[in-house]
């Protein structure tokens, strides 16, 4: 779309413009769009964003459509427990502790929804580091891996054994030179299935590691 300057002076004309762009744009621009609509903070055009983009995942949902809004982004999740998960996440990660987490965690969702030039490789290794991020807050180890922090971590956090195992079966082959951080990239291509269930997986378990923290007396 042009600048704001270049449009007409009547409201009339900025709406058949608009319109008329609207309609002749590219799927990814429409998305686009109502990203930026949704963004809009200015109190002479005053938008409820969370009302906005509440119906309009509910226009989304009823045409079919294999977008919706996860917190401020538009991405191709719409599973409603998995968008739960994600926005509990980047809810919870807010925290000035969890400021890290958070970065890590945005960082993976805007890969993951970039409609243009998506890069699902290096959304799954932000997904991977928010959780390497949160654990290494728990065990007091800036430096720690995270197969290092998931075996230590049970001194501050209570976590089931045999879930514990799991989760370093899941996370474990990211850390060692067979794992994404090495063989991924000499791999020809990484999924969006693959990005997007590392960004709920991991997700789940930064939610869970939270309620965790809580129940210890663990502030963040």
């Amino acid at each position: 779309m042009h600048p704001l300057s270049g449009l007409k002076k009547y409201v009339t004309h900025i709406h058949e413009y608009i319109r008329e762009w609207f309609f002749g744009a590219k799927w990814f621009e429409v998305y686009d769009f109502i990203e930026f609509v949704s963004s809009i903070s200015d109190p002479q055009f005053p938008v409820d964003t969370k009302q906005f983009k509440k119906i309009c995942n509910k226009m989304m949902e009823r045409e079919a459509s294999g977008y919706r809004f996860v917190v401020d982004l538009i991405a191709q999740i719409t599973n409603e427990n998995e968008l739960k998960e994600i926005e509990e996440a980047l809810e919870n990660s807010r925290k000035t502790k969890l400021s890290g987490v958070n970065a890590h965690l945005e960082a993976a969702l805007s890969k993951l929804s970039d409609r243009k030039t998506p890069d699902y490789r290096n959304s799954v290794k932000e997904s991977i580091s928010a959780v390497e991020s949160i654990s290494q807050i728990l065990t007091g180890n800036p430096k720690a891996t995270l197969g290092e922090a998931l075996k230590t971590i049970g001194k501050n956090v209570e976590i089931h054994g045999a879930l514990k195992k799991g989760f370093d079966a899941i996370y474990g082959y990211t850390s060692d030179e067979g794992g994404i951080r090495h063989a991924m990239l000499e791999e020809s291509k990484v999924d969006f299935e693959d990005a997007k269930y590392m960004l709920v997986s991991c997700s789940a378990f930064i939610n869970y590691l939270v309620m965790k923290a809580a129940k210890s007396g663990i502030k963040f």
